[in-house]
């Protein structure tokens, strides 16, 4: 869709650049002045021409700019523009006969011949009028396409931001009413120890700030803290296997990607199980797509809940985001007794953080 302005904004390109707009037609002007040169008055009526032409170019760009500011339309500004230069056209021909009486070729005003051969100036301020027309609406038109590309990115990161902090006091209540179980059971140390957990994950997801990538060994780091606290609630019921392939812990992922993830498999799937169930995370790269399969043991009829569907819609609304046409989700049943969760991505390095990055396996 082509971007709308105002035709004010056709004046908000600097002075100077129409002036230069108008140096081509003066030059054409020149060269066919050349035959001229030789010629006695010719030059003479030729050079004042010319002169006169250079001369009106700022009055005819600023009586433009002026009705632009004004929000003159098209169809307006033509024939004023029209009437402007013809009039500048007829004031160079008084000049001329001027010219002329004081050459002593003419004796008097021949006011008849004011209104003829007036296409050596007029022609021309029309085609600067045109050129000054054109430069101004490619410029406007450049400037909008860029604030319209800004504002797509801003609108963007708005929304990048708005998922992300669906996430956090989702995950941040869910935390809560499991410190709040284990204290009602009499649990006290394990509930202290939830509390300490959840202060140290709270402090890494602060650290991430406004970005919205951050290394893969961050993000497991995120996922340690969150399992640890979930391994305190449910103890041996929680069953954790990890395999990260090597060299990836400097692979850009998203921000809170993993948590979401494993919070859906370990409270839908898991821990309404009387006996528990499997967590199995596996990250690896194959050429330069980055692999992620969370698998996790669940009942079909347990992983059916709308917060189930709002984490991974949200999740996948946050890649389709970042990533477009470059990434893959796909969450489905495995023979109706695990749920898994297959993500690709672009696998992409921070050359920064490729030596200071490293995660070691709390649990």
């Amino acid at each position: 869709m082509s971007p709308r302005f105002e035709p004010a904004r056709l004046a908000a390109l600097p002075f100077h650049v129409p002036l230069l707009a108008g140096v081509p037609i003066s030059l054409c002007i020149a060269i066919l002045g050349l035959p001229d040169i030789g010629h006695g008055h010719s030059l003479s009526y030729r050079t004042l021409f010319f002169c006169t032409f250079l001369a009106w170019l700022a009055p005819t760009a600023a009586l433009q700019r002026l009705l632009w500011r004004r929000g003159w339309a098209a169809w307006a500004m033509t024939p004023a523009m029209l009437a402007a230069t013809y009039l500048m056209s007829a004031l160079n021909n008084v000049l001329g006969q001027t010219l002329s009486i004081h050459l002593g070729r003419y004796d008097h005003y021949k006011w008849h011949d004011i209104l003829a051969g007036m296409d050596g100036c007029w022609l021309p301020l029309i085609a600067f009028c045109a050129t000054h027309a054109v430069v101004a609406y490619h410029a406007a038109l450049t400037a909008e396409r860029a604030r319209a590309a800004e504002a797509l990115v801003a609108q963007r990161e708005a929304e990048l931001r708005a998922l992300r902090y669906q996430l956090q006091p989702h995950f941040l209540f869910n935390t809560l009413n499991a410190v709040s179980a284990l204290v009602t059971t009499g649990r006290d140390r394990d509930a202290n120890r939830m509390i300490v957990q959840l202060a140290d994950l709270l402090r890494a997801t602060l650290a991430t700030g406004q970005a919205h990538e951050h290394a893969l060994a961050d993000e497991l780091a995120l996922t340690e803290s969150y399992l640890e606290i979930e391994k305190a609630r449910l103890g041996e019921r929680l069953r954790i296997a990890l395999d990260v392939g090597p060299g990836i812990l400097d692979a850009q992922v998203p921000c809170l990607l993993l948590q979401p993830l494993v919070e859906n498999a370990v409270r839908h799937g898991i821990a309404p199980a009387a006996q528990g169930g499997a967590l199995a995370l596996k990250i690896a790269a194959r050429g330069d797509v980055l692999h992620i399969a969370l698998t996790n043991d669940v009942l079909a009829a347990d992983a059916a809940t709308d917060s189930h569907r709002v984490g991974l819609r949200n999740v996948a609304e946050r890649l389709a985001r970042l990533y477009g046409e470059r990434h893959r989700f796909l969450a489905r049943h495995e023979a109706g007794r695990s749920y898994t969760v297959d993500i690709e991505l672009p696998l992409r390095r921070d050359a920064a953080t490729a030596t200071a990055t490293a995660w070691i396996r709390a649990a």
